[in-house]
């Protein structure tokens, strides 16, 4: 909790201290009183760039002119990009081809320069591999980085500062940054206070994770949630096995209704990764039935080109 504290002395001189909405017909839909933490309203569209900041500004002087690298299909190579363009050091993104089209133009716009792979996991690390031997740049990882995980841990502090009597948090887990992040404050804050972690049923690797005491790839799921398609590493495993109250999982029907149901009664975006503790709510209502929900509202970057909605 005292690290999440620290980054927020420096995560809160770049980053927005994003709002908290609720919504009465949302909460008389999924019979709970939901405070949404709208990180879709945060710098770069979502939380990824509180850990970014943390880390691109934690680094010493002679690493930073160094420059960061990483491997990202979105969300975190953007919130670097911006992070590094705002300290002004150069940022190297390797992103895998299929990446939402969004997503690569708002690295571009941040000045990130981006190569391309193929999208596996492998191809990822051997391009970034390649990347960093030729400009010597800092590899900073979507989320197994403790920088990075107490960086996302903020968007907690921000919530509970606010709202301090909740009875529940809820956020996505892809990699589990997030969650992380999350768990590390609240329940440092309150240990009272359950959290959950929200995933794809076809990307269910955290739950299963959990469930047999070892750590599952991801491998190659099939998901609208783009975000949430990596896998845990041993760093957020370890804290999300030792601090977690559960891995709840949805359909891809569910996360669309949800998405559709925030959009419709709230006016705001959220991308497919944000409405998937929404569908957790709706799945899973034994939960939350009549309890004061936050839930952190990840991003917002939706490609309006390309959106799951059906007449």
């Amino acid at each position: 909790m005292e690290d999440v504290i620290k980054a927020y002395e420096i995560v809160k001189n770049y980053a927005h201290c994003t709002p908290v909405l609720t919504s009465k017909s949302v909460n008389a839909i999924l019979k709970a009183d939901i405070y949404f933490k709208c990180e879709n309203f945060q710098k770069g569209g979502a939380f990824k760039f509180r850990g970014a900041s943390n880390a691109v500004f934690s680094l010493t002087a002679d690493d930073a002119k160094r420059g960061v690298v990483t491997h990202s299909s979105g969300n975190h190579a953007a919130g670097l990009a911006l992070a590094a363009s705002i300290r002004g050091i150069p940022s190297y993104i390797v992103m895998p081809e299929n990446a939402a089209a969004i997503k690569k133009k708002a690295v571009e716009g941040y000045g990130g320069k981006i190569t391309f792979c193929k999208p596996t996991l492998k191809d990822r690390e051997d391009t970034l591999y390649q990347v960093q031997m030729r400009t010597g740049a800092v590899f900073i990882h979507a989320y197994d980085n403790i920088k990075v995980i107490c960086g996302q841990g903020t968007a907690s502090l921000e919530l509970l500062d606010e709202y301090p009597d909740l009875d529940i948090v809820t956020v996505p887990v892809g990699g589990g940054g997030l969650l992380s992040g999350t768990l590390t404050y609240t329940k440092g804050f309150n240990d009272a206070i359950k959290v959950y972690g929200t995933e794809p049923l076809n990307a269910d690797d955290a739950f299963r994770s959990l469930r047999d005491k070892t750590i599952y790839p991801s491998v190659n799921p099939n998901t609208i949630a783009d975000g949430l398609r990596t896998s845990l590493c041993e760093l957020t495993y370890t804290i999300i096995a030792a601090k977690c109250d559960g891995i709840l999982t949805v359909t891809e029907e569910g996360i669309v209704e949800a998405m559709r149901i925030i959009w419709e009664r709230m006016k705001i975006l959220i991308e497919p990764s944000s409405a998937v503790p929404i569908a957790a709510m709706m799945e899973h209502p034994q939960y939350f039935a009549g309890k004061k929900v936050g839930t952190i509202i990840s991003g917002g970057n939706v490609d309006l080109g390309d959106l799951p909605f059906k007449k």
